[in-house]
């Protein structure tokens, strides 16, 4: 899993694409949103979203 960040992360250096950063956070912290509240008291509220 830390090769796939490395790689990732000197994709980026080398590539200048440094605007990518904050669209896979996004996108990791929205899944991990997902996955998390499924089981939730909250999923409920998140249906609509999915």
């Amino acid at each position: 899993m830390w090769e796939l960040f490395k790689e990732f992360a000197q994709f980026l250096r080398q590539e200048k694409k440094w605007w990518l950063v904050p669209l896979v956070l996004v996108l990791l912290l929205l899944g991990a949103l997902v996955v998390f509240s499924t089981s939730s008291a909250v999923a409920p509220f998140l249906y609509p979203f999915l």
